[in-house]
């Protein structure tokens, strides 16, 4: 079927499924993290990339290729995150215009208890309702579309 034909059925239960699961489950999970931590979604997902980064720092643009955000909009998180003293920023040696974020020790033990909250949230509203076959096929889904499969 060429790229400009309508969708089928199947097709689009498939992409609107994706949709609306993605969006419902991120409500969810930032409805619990906000309740728990004060933390919206979003920050715990910042926070998680730096704790799992060498030396606990990234730069700014490797974060804002990871996260959902403009580059404007990952600026603006960060600077709450670094108010609540989660997170400082420093210049890239030998770039002007390069800035890293490193996460604080607050930052981590931040981190470190929503982990659970998170983990707690992803199994409730997601892992949990599919079942270990399910899992294994989405899983590999991913994998084809992200092209991380051999």
């Amino acid at each position: 079927m060429a790229g400009t034909d309508p969708f089928t059925r199947q097709e689009l239960a498939a992409w609107r499924g994706l949709l609306q699961v993605h969006a419902d489950i991120t409500r969810e999970l930032d409805a619990q993290m906000r309740a728990e931590h004060g933390l919206p979604v979003s920050s715990y997902e910042v926070l998680m990339f730096l704790a799992d980064a060498p030396e606990r720092r990234l730069r700014m643009a490797e974060i804002a290729d990871r996260v959902l955000l403009s580059r404007s909009g990952l600026t603006r998180l960060v600077d709450r995150l670094e108010q609540l003293g989660y997170v400082t920023r420093c210049a890239v040696e030998g770039d002007g215009r390069g800035a890293y974020a490193e996460l604080t020790d607050a930052g981590l033990a931040t981190f470190e208890a929503a982990r659970l909250t998170h983990r707690d949230g992803v199994r409730r509203y997601f892992l949990g309702r599919l079942n270990a076959t399910d899992q294994i096929i989405l899983g590999d889904i991913w994998a084809r579309l992200l092209g991380t499969t051999e």
